[in-house]
């Protein structure tokens, strides 16, 4: 029971490091969370136009991801899964930003590719097809979340493994209920891939 609360605690500290307001604060692009979405993460920091920053971003919120799964992992199950959800609550509710976080997605697949990598190989293919193919970072991984919900059951042989990733997947969507309202709407930002 210690060392499942001690990897809970640790994750959640490992989730709320915001690592995109850093990496655009050191590089002098002000506060990523006056621009765009609001949000931390690696697609807004692609907002400020800087592709280094917004790549570090993604890279770090995954490698926190791992690494909270991993700790956990060097203890016991239960501790793995303890630190794993509570990355992607630190996350997305990080107790330094007032809890106004990011959107989970790069962290949750670093805790997918410990648990389930080929899960995570096949989320991280389907999140680039539907972001290539409509442009909508968000509407990628509302798809890749859902979906890996509803593959893990068969992906995944430990049923508490797959109840983690069903529960990581609902925290995703919820996370972006703003942005399916502007799905709907018509307003939602789009993504470049191009050069700038």
């Amino acid at each position: 029971m210690t060392t499942t609360i001690l990897a809970a605690f640790v994750g959640y500290l490992l989730g709320s490091i915001p690592f995109g307001l850093l990496l655009t604060r050191l590089a002098g692009q002000g506060d990523i969370r006056e621009i765009g979405s609001g949000s931390i993460g690696a697609t807004n920091v692609l907002r400020t136009g800087n592709k280094t920053l917004a790549a570090l971003t993604l890279v770090f919120d995954v490698l926190k991801g791992s690494a909270a799964v991993l700790i956990g992992l060097a203890w016991s199950e239960e501790a793995m899964l303890a630190g794993a959800a509570a990355v992607i609550v630190g996350h997305l509710y990080p107790v330094w930003l007032r809890f106004r976080g990011g959107k989970g997605v790069a962290t949750a697949l670093g805790v997918l590719i410990v648990i389930a990598w080929p899960l995570a190989l096949g989320a991280g293919v389907l999140w680039l097809a539907t972001a290539v193919l409509f442009r909508y970072s968000s509407l990628a991984a509302l798809v890749t979340a859902v979906a890996s919900a509803a593959l893990a059951g068969f992906v995944v042989d430990k049923q508490p493994r797959a109840a983690l990733i069903a529960l990581i997947a609902i925290l995703v969507v919820l996370r972006h209920r703003q942005n399916v309202q502007r799905l709907l709407a018509g307003t939602e930002s789009r993504i470049s891939f191009g050069k700038g």
